[in-house]
């Protein structure tokens, strides 16, 4: 199987409009950021459903022990939504804001991974949660750390 990275390099997105009207959801509601990203208004939740559109299930996935492999509650999450789609039922995700942890390497990549990622992977990673800020703070505490370190006689032995 090709990596996650070449995965989602090859997968073609769905504009988030395209997306919106096959879920239901009016672009009256649709707040866009960018062609692949949206919020969706507070607002829409509040709306009376015809009876017929109101047999919605929910289905929470909130705890699993990743497999060796890594699946973990979000590949379960799409992987499931994905296996409704397939079968003929409208299935929509919601996933939240991934940790800092796979920014740093220390976890997963809070995207899921394989044939069942949320994209734009890099986006939702380093964006969504404002981790780029979190790197460039982590860095400057290390790079205040390494020169507290000089000035008080190299303590860490710094080559």
């Amino acid at each position: 199987m090709l990596p996650d990275l070449a995965i989602s390099k090859k997968t073609r997105l769905l504009r988030i409009e395209k997306i919106a009207k096959n879920s239901g959801i009016p672009a009256k509601y649709v707040e866009l950021l960018g062609p692949y990203k949206a919020k969706i208004s507070l607002e829409f939740l509040g709306l009376k459903m015809p009876a017929k559109r109101r047999r919605e299930k929910y289905i929470l996935v909130s705890a699993i022990t990743p497999s060796a492999f890594g699946e973990g509650k979000t590949v379960t999450t799409i992987g499931l939504s994905m296996a409704l789609n397939k079968i003929g039922k409208k299935s929509v995700v919601c996933l939240r804001q991934p940790s800092m942890g796979p920014t740093f390497g220390r976890k997963g990549g809070g995207t899921g991974g394989g044939y069942s990622q949320v994209m734009p992977r890099s986006d939702i990673n380093l964006h969504f949660t404002g981790d780029m800020h979190a790197v460039g703070v982590a860095h400057n505490l290390l790079a205040a750390y390494l020169d507290n370190s000089l000035f008080r006689n190299n303590r860490l032995k710094v080559d």
